[in-house]
């Protein structure tokens, strides 16, 4: 009997997964994330262009006003938890936040010295993905009981972990 109520009460939270997953990861759905989160640029411009060399360029540029507000020194700084920050942090976050977490290089969201520009869908996306991960973080996080930390934090790597595509099949353990 006991064993019985075991596997009751492990099936309420499987069901409970599988209807949130479908409702989710709904086909439609993913095909236009699919179609958002596809890179634009060609394997040979990715190659041409030097990330290192562009964020030493724009470290050039914006010396003497890195502590600075960052939409003070760069143009079309529309994202709310980059307003405000240091220019210099600006740069470290776009560096190591967005395009290490998502394995890419500025070229994906931008165009090479014409930073503010609006040409690439990736750039909104991102934005739109910075505003769920603040939502989560400042709103959501808050009211699940029983997390180990005070202040739990999700950041673009707890999905993407270095991938264009967030992580969707997870492959099974043998443990």
């Amino acid at each position: 009997m006991r064993w019985r109520n075991r596997a009751a009460l492990m099936a309420i939270p499987i069901f409970g997964s599988v209807l949130f997953a479908v409702a989710i990861f709904n086909p439609k759905i993913v095909r236009e994330v699919d179609a958002q989160a596809a890179p634009t640029p060609t394997p040979a411009a990715t190659a041409a262009f030097d990330q290192a060399a562009a964020i030493a360029k724009l470290r050039e540029q914006i010396k003497g006003r890195e502590t600075e507000p960052a939409e003070k020194v760069f143009k079309n700084i529309q994202t709310p938890m980059l307003k405000g920050s240091p220019a210099a942090r600006l740069l470290a976050v776009m560096e190591f936040g967005f395009a290490r977490s998502l394995g890419v290089n500025c070229t994906h969201c931008h165009v090479p010295d014409k930073w503010e520009a609006e040409d690439k869908p990736q750039k909104q996306t991102a934005r739109e993905m910075a505003a769920m991960a603040a939502r989560i973080n400042g709103e959501l996080l808050k009211g699940i009981k029983n997390l180990k930390s005070a202040t739990p934090t999700i950041n673009c790597t707890t999905c993407h972990r270095g991938e264009v595509k967030p992580a969707l099949n997870l492959s099974v353990k043998n443990n």
